[in-house]
Parts: C-alpha cells; sequence; structure tokens
C-alpha cells in the first residue's frame, strides 16, 4: 500500500525495481515527468540501470522517428501536390531459379509510419516481416499483389516479367492512384504519372511496404509449392541459387517451377546457357 502524503513520484519509487521495469518498458506506459531523474538518484543500482535503459529506448524511438520521417520525403513532396492516393510497387523474386516473380502495390495513409517499415531486403526476420505485413494490409488505402508465371518468365525474359507482375499489381488495386513510385524503372502502359526511383525501396514508405508484401506473399507461395514438389528445399530457400538448391538441382533435375531461360536451370538440364542480365542496359532509373 502507498505511504499517505507522497508525491506520485515518491509513491512509484516505493515500489520494487521490477515492478517499475515492467511499468515502463515491458508494458511500455508514459514514463511520469520526474520520474527519470528521481530514478537516477535512486540508491537502488537496479533504479539507476532502468533509468539509463528508458533513456537509451527513448533515443531510439527519436532516430526511429526521424528514420520514418525522411522515409516519406518523396510521398510528402506528392501530398503537398495534391496527389493524395499514392502508390508505391516493388517486386521480389527475380534472382530465384525456381518459382513466380511477384510484384506488389500498395497506397498508404497520408503521414503513415510504422515502426521497423523498411526494404524487405533489411529486415532478415521473417517472422517480423509477416508481421509488418500483416499491418500494412490492415492500414493500407488499397494493396494488390500480381505475379508472373515462369512460362511468361521464360518467354519474356526476367526483367519484362517483373514488369508484367508490376503491371498485375496496379491493375488489382481497389482504387486508382494519383502517382505510382516504383522501385528502380519504370511500368510501360502505367495509367498515372510515375516516378522511378533508384534503391526506392530503402528511400520510400509506400515503396518499402510494397517490398515486405511482395516478398512475403512469394515466400508463402513458395512454402505452397515445397509441399507439392518435395526435395527441393523450396520453403528454405525459397528458389534461390543457394548452393544446396544447386545441388539437389543437378541430383533431381528440373522441375516444371524451374526457369529454363536461367543458366543454371539449362546446365542442369544440359542445354546451353542463354539466360542474359537481369536488367538489360537500357533500363530506365
Amino acid at each position: 500500500m502507498d505511504s499517505p502524503n507522497l508525491t506520485p513520484i515518491e509513491k512509484l519509487l516505493e515500489r520494487s525495481v521490477l515492478e517499475l521495469r515492467r511499468r515502463f518498458l515491458a508494458d511500455r506506459r508514459p514514463v511520469p515527468e520526474g520520474l527519470l531523474e528521481a530514478l537516477e538518484c535512486d540508491p537502488r543500482d537496479g533504479a539507476r540501470a532502468l533509468a539509463r535503459l528508458i533513456r537509451k529506448r527513448r533515443l531510439a524511438n527519436r532516430k526511429e522517428g526521424q528514420r520514418l520521417r525522411g522515409l516519406l520525403r518523396f510521398e510528402l513532396e506528392l501530398w503537398e501536390q495534391g496527389c493524395e492516393r499514392v502508390a508505391g510497387v516493388d517486386e521480389a523474386g527475380m534472382a530465384p531459379l525456381a518459382g513466380p516473380v511477384v510484384a506488389a502495390a500498395v497506397i498508404l495513409p497520408r503521414n503513415y509510419k510504422l515502426r521497423g517499415l523498411d526494404d524487405s531486403k533489411r529486415i532478415l526476420d521473417p517472422a517480423r516481416r509477416e508481421e509488418l505485413a500483416a499491418r500494412i494490409k490492415l492500414d493500407a488505402v488499397a494493396w494488390s499483389a500480381g505475379r508472373a508465371e515462369v512460362e511468361e518468365i521464360d518467354r519474356l525474359n526476367i526483367y519484362h516479367a517483373g514488369l508484367v507482375a508490376m503491371q498485375r499489381a496496379l491493375d488489382g488495386l481497389a482504387v486508382r492512384p494519383d502517382y505510382v513510385l516504383v522501385d528502380a524503372r519504370t511500368i510501360p502502359g502505367c495509367p498515372s504519372p510515375q516516378r522511378g526511383i533508384v534503391h526506392g525501396d530503402a528511400l520510400s514508405a509506400t515503396i518499402a511496404a510494397a517490398s515486405i508484401v511482395a516478398k512475403t506473399t512469394r515466400d508463402a507461395h513458395m512454402l505452397e509449392l515445397d509441399a507439392v514438389y518435395q526435395g527441393y528445399g523450396f520453403a528454405l530457400h525459397k528458389g534461390y541459387p543457394t548452393p544446396e538448391h544447386c545441388r539437389r538441382l543437378r541430383e533431381l533435375g528440373a522441375l516444371p517451377i524451374h526457369r529454363r531461360s536461367f543458366a543454371r536451370v539449362r546446365e542442369a538440364l544440359g542445354l546451353d546457357p542463354v539466360q542474359g542480365e537481369l536488367f538489360p542496359d537500357e533500363a530506365p532509373e
């Protein structure tokens, strides 16, 4: 029971350090004004350590807030010009030897900030990517995924198949965007004004969101294919040319979902390698 005639800060300091850690770190409750300074003067080592952790978290929060504001630099410019619905578009699966290339288009709410939002390649924990993808889909004004199948990759080449997937993702949006931001290129036949941004998945919030949705959508599809084509390890490598995938490809042979225009697959089939560069020299910025 709290002692009478004590200030709110003094009452908090009567509590155990364990309870204070749970309240202000684990439960992330707001820290009352003056408590941090009081903890720093507390004779208990644990209380002073708690103060250091709270300050460290505050600094991390400020840095994350600044990073997320920086991710909105392109979107802010467009919003100020009256483009309310800004779509980001990105793809996943250009390099794998198997499976489709998947693209996503995402329109985020104005001034949207999601802690941890980043280029999907920088998010190494698959569970964290899934959490972010679920939140993005829940919060987005609209989102859509599209893909180009292996047969299209082999017929068109991987670069142009990636553009087809992007077109399909845009076509699947429930609302038409006022402007489209695309990672590294522009989309032929795009019905809205667009801009290709080199390394856009690391520089634009909407493109980063699209990269996460595209990556998690494709990974989920590769898990389904792993159940159909057992023995190749698609659940682990998702079709990318890892040493283990290449070994199994040589030993077990190519499947219908392997890209026959890719050199390592053609090698496994005893064919001449003909796959060119992933991106042609004339690829737009």
